[in-house]
C-alpha cells in the first residue's frame, strides 16, 4: 500500500536565499517551477531528488518580502529529511563551512540528529536512519552520493488535540502509532517516513505568512484513492474538503481535527508530464486554468538563479523593491512606482511592456493605509499630508543615489514611471528634489502639494497619460501647468478610458521614452 509523506509546503520572504539553500546547500533539486496555482503572480518551487519522487518532496511559495507567520498549534513546525546515519559528521563539517545555524546532533527516537536553521527560520532536520529507503541521489558539488539526502524522514505537528490528530492520520493516510518520547508521538506509515505529533497545548495558534509550513502532504496511490478518501471523510460530516488537479498529481486538502492543514495528494501524473526527465526544473510554467499570457504574469515573478548562475545582489536599502532584468538589456534602468493598494510587483508587466530591454526597479511604498500599500499618508481623499509627502520625497531621493551604487545603474540612461498615487508621488518629488527625475511617465497623476516650492526643471521631460473619463483628469491638466511653469517639458496625451490603465496607456508609455 502506498503511504508515507508525499511533500511539505512551506512559504519563504527571499527566493534567492531559499534556492541557496535548498538547492546550493542541501543539495537537493529543483524539479519544477510554477506560478501558484491558487495564485499564478505567485511563485512556487518544488525541490527534490534526482527524479523528482514523492516522498523527496519540499516546496515553497514566495512571499517576496511578505510578513512573518507565526510557528503555533494547528499547523507544522519542522522538516526533516534523511540521511545516512554515518553521513551526520559530513552534515555538521558543511554547516560550519557555510556559515548555517546548526545544533546537535543528538538522540531523537534513537536516530541522530542536525537541526540546522533554514534562511526563514524554519527548523530544517537532518536525520541519520536506515528506517527510510534513500530515493536517487542528485549530482552536487562536494556532496557525495553516500552523504545526500534523497528522501523526506518526517514532519512535526503542533496539535492540541494530539489523540485526535492520531486517530485521523491512522483512518485516513495509514500511519500507525509506532513510539512515544516526551510529549511527541511517532506516527509511522508503510514507506518507514513518520510524523511526529507534539502535544501543543497552551501554546498560542499558529499564524500563516513567511517562515511557516503551510501544509503537509500524504502520499495517496492515485486518484482512485484519493476520491474514495474524499467520500470516507463527507461521510463522516467532514466539509472541510477541497478537491484539486494539480496537473503533477490530484490531491484534497483538508483540515484535521486540531486545525492542521493536511493534503493527500496521489503519486502520478509525476513531474515529468510536461518536461523531460533531463531538464526538470528549468522552464517555468503557469498553471493553464488561469488562462493568462505569459507577458501578463511572468514579470511579476521574482527571479533567482542556481547556485553557479549570474545573479543579482539585492542590497539593503530604505525602500522594498524588486529587480526584473531583460533577457537581452540595453544598459537603460527603469525605476516604477505604483498605484494605492500596489506593491512592487504590479507595475512590473506594463513595464516590461513599455520599456522590453530595460532593467526594472520597482518600489514598495512605505506609507499603509487600512493595510494597503501608498507612497505618503492622506487624512482623506483631497486632503495630503505635506510633512510626509516632503519626508518621504527626500527618504525616495537618498535611495535613488544609494541604487545607482548599489546596482551600477547608468544615471544617464535613468528613466521613472508611476501609476496614481506613485505617479502623485513622483510629480511631487521632481519639484522638491530638481534633477532627481529628468524623464518620467506619469499615468493618472494628480498634484498633491498644497505649496509647490520653485524649481527649475529644465531638461526634465514628463509624458503624462490621462483617461477620457478619469474624474481626475482636470486636476491632471493643473499639475502639468505646474511642471510646465517650472520649465519641464510636458507632453498631455489622453487615451479612452478611466483610471485603470489600458493597452493605449501601453502606446502612450511606449511614446513617452521614445
Amino acid at each position: 500500500m502506498t503511504s508515507g509523506l508525499h511533500h511539505i509546503t512551506a512559504i519563504t520572504r527571499k527566493i534567492q536565499a531559499n534556492v541557496d539553500f535548498y538547492c546550493g546547500f542541501l543539495g537537493l533539486r529543483l524539479v519544477k517551477r510554477t506560478g501558484g496555482f491558487e495564485d499564478a503572480a505567485q511563485l512556487h518551487l518544488f525541490y527534490g531528488d534526482a527524479v523528482a519522487g514523492p516522498g523527496s518532496l519540499v516546496t515553497f511559495l514566495a512571499w517576496e518580502d511578505g510578513s512573518p507567520g507565526r510557528v503555533g498549534h494547528g499547523a507544522a513546525s519542522e522538516i526533516a529529511f534523511a540521511i545516512q546515519p554515518d553521513a551526520i559528521g559530513f552534515w555538521l563539517t558543511r554547516a560550519l563551512q557555510f556559515g548555517v545555524a546548526a545544533t546537535g546532533p543528538a538522540t531523537e527516537f534513537a536516530e541522530p540528529v542536525l537541526r540546522l536553521i533554514d534562511p526563514d527560520g524554519i527548523i530544517v532536520k537532518l536525520v541519520g536512519t536506515s528506517a527510510v529507503e534513500p530515493g536517487a541521489a542528485w549530482p552536487v558539488r562536494g556532496i557525495e552520493g553516500r552523504d545526500a539526502i534523497t528522501r523526506l524522514r518526517a514532519a512535526t505537528l503542533l496539535s492540541e488535540q494530539p489523540q485526535q490528530t492520531a486517530d485521523f492520520l491512522t483512518r485516513h493516510a495509514f500511519f500507525r502509532v509506532s513510539a512515544t518520547e516526551g510529549t511527541i508521538t511517532r506516527l509511522t506509515s508503510e514507506s518507514g517516513q513518520g510524523i511526529d505529533v507534539r502535544d501543543a497545548s497552551g501554546f498560542w495558534p499558529a499564524a500563516p505568512g513567511t517562515g511557516a509550513i503551510d501544509h503537509v502532504a500524504l502520499r495517496m496511490a492515485d486518484r482512485a484513492a484519493v476520491e474514495a478518501q474524499a467520500t470516507e471523510l463527507k461521510s463522516r460530516g467532514d466539509d472541510t474538503i477541497n478537491m484539486h488537479d494539480r496537473k503533477y498529481f490530484y490531491s484534497l486538502y483538508v483540515r484535521e481535527p486540531a486545525g492542521c492543514l493536511i493534503e493527500l495528494a496521489s503519486d502520478g501524473p509525476g513531474f515529468a508530464i510536461d518536461e523531460p526527465l533531463e531538464t526538470l526544473g528549468d522552464r517555468l510554467f503557469i498553471p493553464e486554468h488561469f488562462h493568462l499570457r505569459p507577458q501578463d504574469i511572468v514579470p511579476m515573478l521574482p527571479q533567482f538563479a542556481l547556485p553557479g548562475e549570474p545573479r543579482t545582489i539585492y542590497r539593503d536599502l530604505s525602500f522594498v523593491h524588486r529587480i526584473h532584468e531583460p533577457d537581452a538589456g540595453d544598459g537603460s534602468t527603469l525605476v516604477l512606482l505604483h498605484g494605492t493598494g500596489g506593491n512592487e510587483a504590479s507595475l512590473l508587466p506594463f513595464a516590461r511592456k513599455i520599456a522590453p530591454s530595460s532593467t526594472l526597479l520597482s518600489l514598495r511604498g512605505r506609507a499603509t493605509e487600512e493595510g494597503v500599500a501608498r507612497f505618503f499618508r492622506r487624512f482623506g481623499p483631497r486632503d495630503f499630508d505635506q510633512k510626509d509627502i516632503v519626508a518621504e520625497a527626500e527618504a525616495f531621493a537618498a535611495f535613488i543615489e544609494d541604487a545607482k551604487q548599489a546596482y551600477g545603474i547608468d544615471e544617464t540612461r535613468l528613466r521613472f514611471a508611476g501609476y496614481s498615487n506613485g505617479a502623485n508621488f513622483l510629480a511631487a518629488t521632481i519639484m522638491l528634489h530638481p534633477g532627481i527625475v529628468r524623464e518620467a511617465v506619469l499615468l493618472r497623476p494628480m498634484p498633491v502639494l498644497s505649496d509647490p516650492p520653485k524649481a527649475d526643471l529644465s531638461g526634465t521631460r514628463i509624458q503624462m497619460v490621462i483617461g477620457s473619463d478619469d474624474p481626475a483628469a482636470g486636476e491632471s491638466e493643473i499639475l502639468a501647468k505646474q511642471l510646465r511653469d517650472r520649465g519641464a517639458r510636458v507632453t498631455l496625451t489622453r487615451v479612452a478610458g478611466d483610471h485603470n490603465l489600458s493597452d493605449e496607456d501601453v502606446t502612450a508609455g511606449t511614446a513617452g521614452f521614445v
